[in-house]
């Protein structure tokens, strides 16, 4: 099982950047608190264990993305994600998904063994009302969509849907704080997926996949 809010490879396989673009994505950004406010380049390199310059350039690379500006003075700051950008991030996503899946239907690879494992560890943290958990419950279930993706079979197509990430990350994390018991639902709408695959309904499929991103986007555009 992953380690809850570990850092993804090993310190000696990864850069102080790297360390830190990727402690700041998962870490601090996916922090419902995180949105407002300004991040130190100091207290961020103290707790990574980095330099400052390393973490100045993770920020840069971070506002390139589009997940923090750059202010003079002040720092990096974290904007919060508007009802329209997370609307564009949900329907995009139903779009890659709907694909994805229809290609893997079409093909018979469907993904089904990987999508029940992660589903399997999601289910793990689904009681624990923890951030840590939290954190780790959100990364199982980008990787269950990510199996899925993937199961396409375009390098182009999972390599878009991976960068959409950091923002999933983020929108994730906020609809578990943002609803009673949301961890348990998203696992039935994960299996609810999984069992229409397993009838083999692109119909079915496609209708499951869009009830579970609307689901998700009514409750953030409420929080």
């Amino acid at each position: 099982m992953q380690e809850i809010g570990g850092i993804e490879g090993s310190a000696t396989e990864l850069s102080g950047r790297e360390k830190a673009y990727m402690y700041v994505r998962d870490q601090v950004l996916t922090a419902p608190a995180a949105t407002g406010s300004f991040l130190s380049e100091q207290d961020l390199a103290t707790r990574i264990g980095v330099s400052r310059t390393p973490v100045r350039e993770a920020l840069l690379m971070l506002q390139a993305e589009g997940l923090v500006e750059m202010v003079p003075k002040r720092g990096a700051h974290v904007p919060a994600m508007s009802g329209r950008q997370i609307a564009e991030l949900m329907e995009l996503r139903g779009v890659l998904e709907r694909h994805a899946a229809s290609r893997a239907l079409g093909a018979g690879r469907v993904p089904i063994e990987a999508m029940r494992s992660a589903l399997a560890e999601q289910e793990q943290f689904a009681s624990d009302p923890s951030a840590e958990a939290a954190r780790a419950f959100i990364d199982w279930d980008g990787r269950f969509h990510q199996f899925l993706i993937d199961s396409a079979g375009s390098e182009l197509l999972s390599r878009t849907y991976a960068g959409l990430r950091a923002r999933q990350l983020r929108v994730g994390m906020t609809a578990l704080f943002s609803a009673s018991d949301r961890q348990h639902k998203v696992c039935a709408e994960h299996q609810a997926i999984i069992d229409a695959f397993e009838v083999g309904d692109e119909g079915l499929v496609h209708e499951q996949i869009n009830n579970h991103l609307e689901v998700t986007l009514q409750i953030l555009l409420r929080a």
